[in-house]
């Protein structure tokens, strides 16, 4: 895509709704903003104008051609300091010693970027040794600038996430057994679980999560409540979930009932 002017925060809200529901509708971006309808046209005017989406009866959908292209650039400049709070929170977690596997998102990126500091002296003057397990283009170079050990898992390339899917990374997975998993997704619901849109990522995290001895789910807050395609992962498939705002008390209690410790991110 050509170079194009900066979007609002409230546009890439747009464009990333219609990442998940496929289909965005003006009164219900009108409600969900607190603004007015005109407003919300004019966002779809830009928006459509622009190349990225095209208009609908009483709304607009993402451009087919565009969809992927688009995912991967804006979901690494949405939520950031959410999305690295959540990162923060995650990093305690690790043991020194362990081996752990972070998915393709870009919450696990942001996790990835403060592995170095663990090699460094700690609070009790010594750092915690890790080894990862990285399945993205992304995380290897900076983990590999960090300075951190890890091993790439390959496969099929996906370029929208700069991510590797298919057969021959499930199948390296399955012989692999780290001792912790991070991994994320585009929604989440107590009932529908985990889920994502694409789905060679959506096995390819599953596979992931399957090789762990233990699964984290790293979530900011914007992706509960909401439901995509395919199920990654349900509660009997994770041990702790990590955000960055305490969700409703629905949520809270089914977490509790089904023992799945819930981790709000300072």
């Amino acid at each position: 895509m050509t170079e194009q002017a900066p979007l609002s925060a409230r546009q890439q809200d747009i464009l990333r709704r219609a990442l998940i529901d496929k289909v965005v509708r003006v009164k219900d971006l009108a409600a969900g903003f607190g603004v007015h309808e005109m407003t919300v046209r004019r966002d779809l005017d830009t928006l459509c104008e622009s190349g990225r989406l095209s208009r609908v009866h009483g709304g607009a959908q993402l451009l087919e051609r565009t969809s992927e292209e688009l995912s991967q650039q804006l979901r690494a400049g949405l939520n950031v300091d959410a999305k690295e709070r959540v990162a923060r929170a995650a990093l305690e977690l690790i043991q020194d010693g362990e081996t752990v596997a972070l998915d393709a998102s870009t919450t696990c990126l942001a996790l990835a970027r403060l592995l170095p500091s663990l090699q460094g002296p700690g609070l009790q003057g010594h750092g915690r040794q890790v080894q990862v397990i990285a399945c993205s283009l992304d995380a290897a170079q900076v983990l590999a600038a960090g300075g951190v050990p890890f091993l790439m898992v390959g496969g099929s390339f996906h370029a929208p996430a700069r991510s590797f899917v298919g057969s021959f990374f499930t199948d390296a997975l399955s012989r692999l057994h780290p001792d912790r998993v991070f991994f994320s997704a585009k929604a989440y619901t107590p009932g529908t679980g985990f889920t994502d849109a694409h789905l060679p990522e959506v096995g390819a995290k599953q596979a992931l999560i399957r090789s762990g001895a233990v699964a984290v789910a790293l979530l900011d807050s914007s992706k509960i409540g909401r439901r995509s395609l395919a199920t990654i992962a349900t509660h009997a498939d994770i041990d702790v979930l990590i955000t960055d705002a305490l969700p409703g008390e629905a949520v809270c209690s089914r977490l509790e009932a089904d023992d799945i410790r819930l981790i709000v991110a300072p």
